[in-house]
């Protein structure tokens, strides 16, 4: 049976996998953008798909059923390992938490202050301020498993909990922040499925089926009520059992295995490609002085880091927390840049904020270059960086 610290490190390679899919497919978004199959790449994103029975109807163009529907599946995988987390993993306790929490918190309010900074003023750019307070978990666990064993375990660990923080915070402002009008009868039916569901847990229900089918239902009524849909993924993930019968998988782990490849070598892939082909036609580089991009920029890049950072130094310095064994300050601010890798959630909430595409190249543009600049930054630091002489000895 393999070892705790093999199936971590095992994890960690597929991330890794899945971050090369990523920067891979991205690129060809570029491409697809900026050559002669630009028609036929607006074209794919712009076709209508109507879904309906009756009189009930969905229809969205399929930019947006990848944005609210596989992406509601994403954010199922997202509940799925905050609720392990959680009862049994980095934050089940408050002095394994608190370090990551301070990190997390940190690195989304300083680049949101950046981003203000830049915006303040302009009411309509202002609604992109969460923007630069999201980490790519599949980028930044990515690029930090390529450095293999040249950083200790217990920082990819860190690194996680502050990117399932940080999912979890980007979560309540989409929640918050990013909901239209509300219908009242289509979110009353969505809590009554969600309570079906938590009701099923109580009586021990281990069949993932009558889960799906509650969640489905809840996801259409979730996209009819004004709330965005993906929050149906996170609401359901909560009410699968974590509790199993001896000598069984929990429910909730089985389903985390068997979605991981999926979401990572299909969906955010998909995702990248139809939301990162930023069109380069009449852009120049004094673009990126504009506020709107630059605050994106300088908040990935800079409030990322100094959030993450700072955030951390007062936590252990106030004796709140301390640092993993293992793990140098060095180590931290590379991580710190890492966490400056906001691609997949931040161009996500940049779709929540705008619908007019002149902004949403915009945003692309911004989250793209903070984003590289932050994942160099943070790989060169952390493959320079130097060990602690009990990592050596």
């Amino acid at each position: 049976m393999a070892r705790p610290s093999s199936r971590i490190n095992l994890f960690f390679q597929n991330e890794a996998s899945a971050g090369i899919v990523l920067m891979a497919v991205a690129l060809l978004a570029m491409f697809a953008a900026n050559s002669g199959l630009a028609p036929y790449y607006n074209g794919f994103l712009d076709t209508n798909v109507r879904v309906g029975a009756g009189s009930f109807e969905i229809s969205k163009p399929a930019l947006l059923w990848i944005n609210d529907g596989l992406m509601a599946i994403f954010f199922f995988l997202v509940g799925l390992e905050i609720k392990r987390e959680v009862l049994k993993g980095e934050l089940s306790t408050l002095d394994k938490a608190i370090l990551p929490i301070l990190a997390a918190v940190g690195g989304m309010a300083i680049p949101a202050l950046i981003f203000v900074y830049f915006n303040w003023g302009s009411e309509e750019t202002l609604r992109a301020w969460a923007v630069p307070t999201a980490t790519d978990i599949a980028f930044a666990l990515g690029i930090l498993a390529l450095l293999g064993t040249r950083v200790p375990l217990a920082l990819k660990v860190f690194l996680l909990a502050i990117a399932i923080i940080d999912d979890l915070g980007a979560i309540v402002i989409i929640a918050v922040f990013y909901t239209s009008e509300l219908s009242v009868n289509a979110l009353t039916l969505s809590m009554l499925a969600f309570f079906a569901a938590v009701t099923m847990n109580r009586m021990g229900v281990q069949r993932i089926a009558p889960y799906l089918l509650l969640g489905l239902f809840m996801w259409v009524c979730v996209l009819k009520s004004g709330v965005h849909a993906t929050l149906a993924g996170v609401l359901i993930a909560m009410t699968i059992p974590m509790k199993h019968k001896e000598g069984d998988k929990a429910l909730l782990i089985r389903c985390e295995h068997a979605l991981h490849p999926y979401v990572n070598f299909l969906i955010l892939p998909l995702f990248a490609f139809a939301n990162a082909g930023v069109g380069l036609s009449g852009i120049s580089l004094s673009d990126l002085a504009e506020p709107l991009p630059m605050g994106i920029a300088f908040g990935l890049f800079f409030g990322k880091q100094i959030g993450v950072f700072a955030a951390t130094w007062l936590g252990c310095k106030s004796g709140l927390a301390r640092l993993p064994a293992g793990v140098t300050w060095q180590h931290v601010y590379g991580v710190a840049c890492l966490t400056g890798v906001g691609f997949t959630m931040s161009l996500f909430i940049g779709s929540l904020a705008f619908s007019a595409p002149e902004y949403m190249n915009t945003v692309r543009l911004g989250v793209i270059s903070g984003s590289v600049m932050s994942g160099i930054v943070g790989f060169l630091v952390l493959r320079f960086a130097r060990q602690p002489v009990s990592a050596i000895a």
